[in-house]
């Protein structure tokens, strides 16, 4: 009988790479250059079903969900950083984004394989670690389209009524069945027969940043190309807000200091400030009816004309 593993693109061997044992170091790092270079093509493909995502995740935040990430082994681990990212560099708070991974935070540092054939541990976590509700947006990512830990987390988001999305490298994944949106990212068989964290995993790395930063945009965090919410937590990111002031509003560097600070170092409150020519509780109060600074920009006038 045929073992599933068998017929998985990301299980076949490479007709590219067969003799890779035999070659010079630079060589190599030219056989692994080339086949990541197929990755973007992949990632491409499958943007309609990306935006498609983020259609989902906007809303479920919007209405006061969260995103949730699940994953085992490299997949799991490439949440974490995705999701872990987005509090300094969007302001969000912990946990807006939420990531699971197989064996718990032990498997960040440490590798055990054994843990992602847990189907029942997928479902407890994401209801006893997740608490996942119905407002939610349950993100599964595995290579291979199958791994039983991540069934058991979307089988359990669906028994709650939470959007379901499937992110995997192969065409014909298993748990599609149980996943409102599937994402297939088909990079083809890896430089080492079957180590999906090179191709299949930097092309999911890639989406989860497309999802978490397309959302971010859309909520309003972003304005024009620049991170105006991120957190300011230490001087290199204090510099960096302080440019970005600069940049966007065209003052000096060190008027911008002066800005961020009676702004409290938050970056768009100093930029809304500056652009709109009003005081810091206007604004403030402005910012509480939308995080976009368009958007604010136009109250503030409206607000203006009325008086």
């Amino acid at each position: 009988m045929e073992d599933i593993l068998d017929i998985l693109e990301t299980e076949s061997p490479n007709p590219n790479t067969t003799n890779i044992d035999e070659l010079s170091i630079e060589e190599i790092l030219k056989k692994i250059n080339e086949e990541d270079k197929k990755i973007p093509l992949a990632v491409e493909k499958a943007i309609p079903k990306i935006a498609k995502v983020v259609e989902k995740t906007v809303k479920a935040i919007e209405n006061g969900g969260r995103v949730i990430y699940m994953g085992a082994g490299t997949s799991g681990r490439i949440a974490f950083v995705d999701a872990v990212e987005t509090v300094p560099t969007f302001s969000v708070p912990e946990g807006l984004f939420f990531p699971l991974i197989a064996g718990g935070k032990e498997a960040l540092s440490k590798s055990l394989e054994n843990v992602e054939d847990m189907e029942e541990e997928g479902a407890r976590d994401l209801e006893e670690i997740a608490n996942v509700s119905k407002k939610d947006v349950v993100i599964g990512i595995t290579a291979s389209g199958r791994t039983p830990y991540v069934k058991g987390g979307l089988i359990k988001a669906k028994e709650v009524g939470a959007t379901v999305v499937l992110i995997t490298n192969v065409s014909k994944p298993l748990l599609e069945k149980f996943a409102d949106i599937t994402i297939k990212i088909i990079t083809g068989p890896e430089v080492i027969t079957g180590s999906t964290r090179m191709k299949a995993g930097t092309s999911q790395k890639m989406v989860l940043n497309m999802i978490s930063t397309a959302t971010m945009i859309k909520i309003g965090k972003v304005y024009k190309n620049y991170m105006v919410d991120l957190k300011v937590l230490n001087s290199k990111l204090k510099k960096r807000a302080v440019r970005i002031i600069s940049e966007v509003t065209g003052i000096s560097r060190r008027e911008a200091e002066k800005y961020i600070e009676e702004a409290d170092l938050r970056p768009k409150l100093a930029i809304l400030m500056i652009l709109s020519g009003k005081n810091k509780k206007e604004c403030e109060e402005t910012l509480k009816k939308t995080e976009k600074i368009h958007e604010a920009l136009k109250l503030l006038q409206s607000e203006g004309d009325n008086k």
